[in-house]
């Protein structure tokens, strides 16, 4: 990149900051969708630089996770270069992540029962009260249906409300399982999938050292 190239970044990059970069952090840790979040900026910020910001501050806030739960390891800083091609368009390219080391937490591990723990809803709800949200985390395919199983993402999609959709569309989901905090709206989400047949997978309580395998 030559001198003046990284000048003009470095400018799109503060002028983005100082107009945008401080709102769209702010909303997203108000739960707004990305869509909304858009619709709600007065400065022209390209739809993709939002979705790039958004998911920064989910995996800056500890959202959402990229390495397990209790494994010992959390996400730590993950960074994404902000290019620009020759019309002015951006595009965001992951950078490494250092990983912070923390004590792993040895699981009990068990299965969801239905006869034993209730409804779903009933259950998780139950469990985030007992460990706080912040403490809970469902594992997310999302990220890998999208590359690898689109059908099965469309399928997933049409059984969400609008609403829903597009807070799961809208998020840069890696190419891999990412561990989302177990909030209310994702609590709706998940049970709605599984009730469908659409979820399998896991939920991690880390107060109370639980894995919960739900198949």
């Amino acid at each position: 990149m030559s001198e003046q190239d990284f000048f003009r970044s470095a400018l799109s990059d503060f002028t983005y900051e100082a107009a945008s970069g401080g709102a769209i952090r702010h909303l997203t840790d108000l739960g707004y969708t990305v869509k909304q979040i858009s619709e709600k900026l007065t400065y022209p910020t390209p739809y993709e630089r939002v979705r790039g910001t958004v998911w920064q501050q989910l995996l800056d806030t500890k959202v959402v996770l990229t390495h397990e739960p209790g494994s010992g390891r959390t996400c730590g800083k993950t960074e994404y270069a902000v290019e620009h091609d020759k019309y002015g368009r951006t595009s965001y390219r992951l950078l490494a992540a250092s990983g912070e080391e923390t004590r792993a937490i040895r699981w009990k591990v068990r299965s969801y029962s239905r006869q034993i723990d209730g409804s779903l809803a009933e259950y998780l709800a139950k469990m985030c009260e007992r460990n706080g949200e912040e403490g809970a985390y469902i594992a997310c395919d999302f990220g890998m249906w999208q590359r690898r199983e689109p059908k099965k993402l469309e399928a997933a999609m049409q059984t969400l409300n609008e609403r829903q959709r597009e807070y799961i569309s809208g998020l840069i989901w890696e190419d891999k399982v990412c561990y989302h905090r177990l909030n209310q709206r994702m609590r709706e989400i998940m049970v709605k999938l599984y009730e469908t047949g659409q979820y399998q997978g896991v939920v991690y309580f880390l107060q109370t050292e639980e894995k919960i395998e739900i198949n």
